[in-house]
């Protein structure tokens, strides 16, 4: 089996490009409807949660787990909530900022207490549980990695903030999908690179804990 010191292999283990291009379908659909009904927040909501079931349903049909298909709907379904509950469709997308803001937190402490989220999502995958954090080398290479999906965020805030705050909301729609998969896999190919170099020559790779 092979070592997942790849971007290829590293995609696959932490979920590939079709989750990232499933959730970009239903902010698609939200401006799409809201253009096209003259910008009517009814229509763009309804849009949306009309793909966001359509693709819950897609993926519980691949054999995804029904709790993440469900999740994805629910995000969905609180977007439109907040969109609609405050007139402003520009609002649509402030889950999807504030879930960043979360999720740099979130990965920052994580590599501030030494338990790097990239180490626990690979480890995970790999059937290690914490295992590799005994070991120096994979510790120090996962949480260097995972500073590389801090910035990932920290790049969609950035982007995100100015366009919420004066409600541009074509162009938060084009860079929710700029920001999807073309990021991810950015993100995806990085912290691999950081990975395989961080790791020393010697270590016998990502699957094989090496004990200190």
């Amino acid at each position: 089996m092979p070592v997942p010191d790849t971007p290829e292999s590293l995609n696959a283990l932490l979920g590939g490009r079709r989750a990232a291009l499933d959730a970009t379908a239903p902010p698609v659909a939200f401006v799409v409807g809201w253009l096209a009904s003259g910008h009517s927040l009814g229509w763009g909501a309804g849009a949306a949660l009309v793909t966001g079931v359509a693709v819950a349903a897609l993926r519980w049909f691949r054999g995804h787990r029904p709790l993440a298909a469900l999740l994805g709907l629910l995000g969905v379904s609180v977007a439109a909530l907040v969109a609609l509950y405050t007139g402003r469709a520009a609002d649509f997308f402030l889950v999807q900022l504030l879930s960043n803001v979360a999720s740099a937190l979130v990965w920052t402490v994580s590599v501030l207490i030494r338990w790097p989220l990239l180490g626990l999502i690979v480890g995970a995958a790999l059937g290690q549980r914490a295992t590799w954090r005994h070991d120096p080398s994979l510790l120090r290479a996962y949480s260097r990695a995972s500073w590389v999906w801090v910035a990932q965020y920290l790049i969609r805030i950035a982007v995100f903030t100015p366009l919420w705050v004066v409600g541009a909301v074509v162009a938060l729609g084009i860079a929710r999908v700029a920001l999807s998969w073309p990021l991810v896999a950015a993100c995806v190919a990085l912290s691999a690179t950081v990975l395989v170099r961080t790791l020393p020559a010697d270590h016998p790779g990502l699957r094989t804990v090496r004990r200190s």
